[in-house]
């Protein structure tokens, strides 16, 4: 009795993915000639704890991405407005549903600042309106007066301003 077609598909199929995971990724090479140094200052302006662990992700693998390419990254983590209470260590209002993006934030934001060249910032202002205290912040993010001062200084300095809304 010969296999179905189907099963032959799907075994073809799964012999290629270790081949398809091995893949080279695409490079940045014509944006990134002659660049040491990639300065970004993230400005975090959201929410959402899902979407924030989505693009957290993201950020990590920027990282990764400039470091694969020969590029030293200098990441500032900007988080003002409602991104305050996401990186606070108070979850008495966060709905049971929420909680598990809530403590993956945290643990994004914990494996990030043990990368070189990462700080992270959160607005006093922000804080301020929203309710939270510098000592309920999650341990390495500095309390800093205003951040959209930090990202004017920052920009100055020739950081990347990529807004996280």
């Amino acid at each position: 009795m010969s296999p179905h077609p189907r099963s032959v598909c799907l075994i073809g199929f799964l012999c290629l993915l270790p081949m398809l995971a091995l893949a080279e990724k695409p490079t940045d090479s014509h944006a990134l000639a002659g660049v040491e140094t990639g300065k970004v200052a993230w400005d975090i302006n959201m929410g959402d704890a899902k979407k924030l662990r989505l693009y957290l992700q993201v950020m990590a693998e920027t990282y990764d991405d400039l470091k694969r390419q020969g590029v030293e990254p200098e990441m500032i983590f900007t988080f003002r407005g409602p991104s305050l209470p996401l990186i606070s260590t108070e979850h008495g209002d966060v709905p049971l549903e929420d909680i598990e993006h809530h403590e993956a934030v945290a643990e994004q934001i914990s494996a990030l600042q043990q990368r070189p060249g990462v700080r992270m910032e959160a607005c006093s202002i922000a804080a301020r309106l929203f309710g939270v205290e510098a000592k309920q912040l999650l341990p390495g993010i500095n309390f800093v007066g205003n951040t959209f001062v930090s990202q004017i200084g920052y920009q100055s300095k020739g950081y990347a301003s990529i807004p996280i809304f």
